[in-house]
Formats: structure tokens, C-alpha cells, sequence
């Protein structure tokens, strides 16, 4: 973000990058964050935190290498996999309960997508394990977006509504920083 840094700026008090490891912490006793650098400013967000911090020192070669580098991480047996972009400050621990609770009740074999309150889609989204191997494979700055594509081409995506717009409020700006916080009325959010 020009100007500073997105994942650290402050939401309800708390470095949104931590907020969002918090958020994460209370549906899954495994939290991996993929960092650039473990050691800068994101990395002291998460002291005290019982997460487990990838480095990602080949970060400018796309989204994809976070991605890649964290499925790498998690443990053969887990059932899913949650990917949850950091830089989403409406996401809310409540949001994420919802979320595994929906993929807990399923077969296991379909990707659960968050939604808008409309029905557009967003994150966080919860890969079913099948899709490690195809998650440690990915390349480039489109993440998962063609995993995402076919499978729900074939029918194979489920989509949970989250309220209002949280599953695709990012924000990139200072500017855009500053819209939300002015709709927000002082930056408060509950969750």
C-alpha cells in the first residue's frame, strides 16, 4: 500500500494482519500465515501468537507462491484447507465459525466460497485436503482463481453468504482506508 503497510494498519486497535490470525485462531488450532519477511513489521503483529510463520522469500513471484508454500505446511491429515487473503478487515471470527461450520456438515469433497449477502463471490474460501496437491502446484499472481473457476464450472463449489459486502471488502489505498473507516463511524467492528 503506498505509503504503508495494509496488513498493519490498525482495526478496532489490533494490526489487522494479528486481527485476522485471532480471527483464524478460533477455528483452527493450525494457523499458518505466509510472510515475505517473518522477521519485519507483519511478523512482530503476530508475537504471542500461536501461529506458524512461512517464510516467503520468493514473494514478488506472485500470490501463488504464499500459497503454495503454505498448503505445503499443513498437515496431511486435515480435512481442509482455509484460504484467508489478511487484508480483509470485515471478516470476523464469527464469520469464520460459520464458514466451518457449513464445511463441517458437508461431504468434505466440495470447496465452500464465501459470498457477498448478494450472492457475489469472495473469501475466505475452504479447499477440501484432495486440492493440497493441486494448491502446492500453483504459479503466478492468480492464486487459486483457476482451481476456483473449474470446479465451480463443474458444479463442485458450494457458496455461504456472509453479511453485507465482508466476503470482498480489501482494501488496498490509503485512500481506500479511509473511505471504509468513515463508513465504519470511528472504525468499529463487531465480531
Amino acid at each position: 500500500m503506498r505509503g504503508g503497510d495494509k496488513l498493519t494498519e490498525q482495526v478496532d486497535g489490533v494490526a489487522l494482519l494479528r486481527r485476522i490470525a485471532l480471527a483464524a485462531s478460533s477455528v483452527s488450532a493450525r494457523v499458518i500465515v505466509a510472510l515475505p519477511d517473518p522477521a519485519g513489521a507483519r511478523g512482530a503483529a503476530l508475537d504471542g501468537l500461536d501461529v506458524l510463520r512461512i517464510p516467503v522469500p520468493d514473494a514478488a513471484e506472485g500470490m501463488a507462491r504464499s500459497l503454495v508454500r503454505a498448503a505445503r505446511a499443513v498437515p496431511e491429515n486435515a480435512r481442509g484447507i482455509l484460504i484467508l487473503p489478511a487484508d480483509m478487515p470485515e471478516i470476523t471470527a464469527a464469520d469464520l465459525r460459520h464458514l466451518a461450520q457449513h464445511f463441517a456438515e458437508g461431504d468434505g469433497q466440495r470447496i465452500l466460497r464465501a459470498t457477498t449477502e448478494n450472492g457475489a463471490p469472495g473469501h475466505p474460501v475452504i479447499f477440501p485436503s484432495h486440492f493440497r496437491a493441486a494448491l502446492t502446484q500453483l504459479t503466478g499472481d492468480a492464486g487459486a482463481r483457476d482451481i476456483l473457476a473449474a470446479e465451480a464450472e463443474a458444479g463442485c463449489v458450494d457458496h455461504v453468504a456472509l453479511p453485507a459486502n465482508r466476503a470482498r471488502v480489501d482494501l488496498d489505498t490509503p485512500e481506500d482506508w479511509a473511505r471504509w473507516r468513515a463508513a465504519q463511524g470511528a472504525g468499529r467492528m463487531d465480531g
